[in-house]
């Protein structure tokens, strides 16, 4: 563990929470999250200026009339997507937004499965010096089989990519304002956040809890959108996977070239046979790689396509608050 410097002064902290289509779950959780934050205002952690700042990713139901009227307490106030951008684009918009307007952010889930209590510990983490402290779940328990092999699949993939993740962390964390104004320099529109905060470096620590179910509603990640944050983590951080398709082609041509001298060698030897089988195994393998091949290239060349344009990540189209009142 790096050598850290403790701090004197209080810090003004921001718990980010994203928010898309949680009609059913934010009555429930609301409190929760208002009452740790005063909580720790009470044991003097944070300062009194801290809020609790809900960012609605675009959500088709009443998500952000209820975040308005949340926001009618002093230390709730919100921001609305002008469109749905997805998880990672919203949980950044909120990390963007409190970048200038407090000293640290925690950004969390609002469905109640991450422990509450562990913000104690991030903050006395920052408290002692640290700028990120990561929340890494302790074990899988309530996940069922699938989840929990295709999750853990994932992180160690990455790691074998090459990719700096840390194991069992999604997207419970805090992040110094420091750091936010060095990830604002992050300029790419694939983002991925649990492998773009390591690469800013940084003195950061963990802290370790255990998830609980989900307080009400229905999970918005399922599998089909798990796979495609595991795609855009994978080509956010790492080449790698093109590497492996040079040492594959390589390795397949190798073969081919073996198999060609064999086929000559048979035919001279006049113990050459007519017929369709491996003329059908050699074209399909070799057709199953070029396509494979070309799919991964293509995911790449798509990736590139969507950065030269720079759209914006996100449109702050509401708020609740004004800028000029917090700073």
């Amino acid at each position: 563990m790096e050598h850290v410097e403790m701090r004197n002064t209080i810090p003004a902290l921001a718990i980010v929470i994203p928010c898309f289509n949680e009609e059913e779950v934010l009555p429930v959780t609301a409190p929760l999250f208002l009452g740790k934050l005063k909580s720790l205002i009470a044991q003097n952690k944070i300062a009194p200026e801290s809020r609790v700042l809900y960012v609605d990713d675009g959500s088709r139901d009443r998500t952000w009339q209820i975040i308005r009227r949340l926001a009618k307490d002093a230390h709730i106030i919100g921001i609305r997507q002008s469109r749905n951008r997805g998880h990672q684009n919203t949980v950044l918009a909120g990390l963007m937004e409190a970048k200038d307007l407090f000293d640290i952010t925690i950004s969390i889930d609002c469905d109640g499965q991450d422990d509450l209590d562990a913000m104690d510990q991030m903050v006395d983490a920052y408290l002692h010096g640290y700028e990120v402290v990561y929340g890494v779940r302790s074990s899988r328990e309530e996940d069922n089989f699938c989840k929990r092999f295709t999750a853990e699949a994932f992180y160690r993939l990455m790691k074998l990519l090459g990719a700096e993740v840390v194991f069992n962390h999604a997207d419970y964390r805090l992040i110094s304002g420091r750091v936010l104004r060095e990830l604002a320099e992050f300029k790419e529109v694939n983002i991925f956040l649990r492998g773009l905060v390591p690469l800013a470096g940084f003195e950061s620590t963990s802290v370790y809890y255990k998830r609980h179910r989900r307080a009400a509603g229905k999970s918005h990640y399922p599998l089909v959108k798990m796979l495609g944050l595991a795609f855009d983590g994978i080509t956010s951080l790492s080449a790698r996977p093109i590497h492996t398709i040079t040492s594959m082609g390589l390795m397949v041509s190798a073969l081919s070239f073996v198999m060609i001298v064999w086929i000559v060698a048979c035919f001279c030897m006049g113990r050459t046979v007519q017929g369709w089988a491996s003329t059908c195994v050699i074209a399909s393998f070799i057709g199953g790689i070029q396509l494979l091949c070309t799919g991964v290239i293509g995911e790449y060349v798509g990736k590139i396509y969507l950065e030269t344009k720079a759209r914006p990540r996100y449109i702050i189209s509401e708020r609740t608050f004004e800028r000029e009142d917090l700073l």
